[in-house]
């Protein structure tokens, strides 16, 4: 992740392309209410989307045709909820395609699916489950947040194997070669990212109190817990 352009069969383009546009209506519509709500939000959501533009765009050298990388959707998913990220993530994926070279027009479906659609829900859902388990706020947001990031990762090498399954063993082997691959740098970029999101919501905690009552994301004393 990114998958670079042109990389993907065209039929697989085109699939991820249609299997992500749902997400990407759903969530636009989620965004307008939510700012329609709380107008003060919007700087927010310029926030988030800057982190995922920021630490998305860190490439490493991985997997032939792909890197690793950061995703930085954790947090605006945590925000603003997941369907907001498939818009943002369709926004930042594509203005690095055009602006940076890093990953490419043909293959954004599938970037957008892994990065801004699998992440931020799997974000949520850890986070939630997490906090039922009573585990402190800055746990959860850790746990949801490097998990989204290495499933984003997970969901990549599962579309790169069902695109180029290894001749032997077919998609099941070529998985693990590129999951393994990927391991290598992905663990410690997800730890890193998890601990940097925890970073960034008790900064937001100190400074922005009442914004995060306000949307109900957390009783602002307890995300350094």
């Amino acid at each position: 992740m990114h998958i670079m352009e042109g990389f993907l069969p065209i039929e697989h383009a085109v699939g991820w392309a249609v299997a992500s546009v749902p997400f990407v209506a759903y969530g636009i519509g989620s965004i307008k209410k939510q700012i329609e709500a709380n107008l003060e939000q919007r700087m927010l959501l310029g926030v988030a989307a800057a982190f995922t533009f920021v630490l998305s765009a860190l490439k490493l050298p991985s997997v032939t045709g792909s890197c690793s990388h950061p995703t930085g959707t954790g947090l605006g998913a945590l925000l603003f909820g997941p369907a907001a990220m498939a818009p943002i993530g369709l926004v930042v994926l594509l203005f690095q395609a055009l602006l940076l070279a890093h990953g490419g027009l043909t293959t954004l479906g599938a970037n957008l699916f892994s990065m801004a659609i699998v992440g931020p829900f799997a974000a949520v859902a850890l986070f939630r489950l997490t906090r039922r388990l009573r585990l402190s706020f800055a746990v959860s947001v850790f746990i949801a947040a490097s998990l989204a990031d290495f499933l984003t990762y997970v969901t990549t090498s599962a579309q790169l194997a069902w695109a180029f399954p290894d001749p032997t063993g077919g998609v099941v082997a070529s998985f693990a070669k590129f999951a393994g691959i990927f391991a290598i740098t992905q663990i410690p970029l997800a730890i890193s990212e998890g601990l940097l999101t925890v970073v960034i919501f008790n900064a937001l905690a100190r400074f922005n109190p009442q914004e995060l009552k306000d949307m109900n994301v957390v009783n602002p004393p307890e995300v350094s817990a």
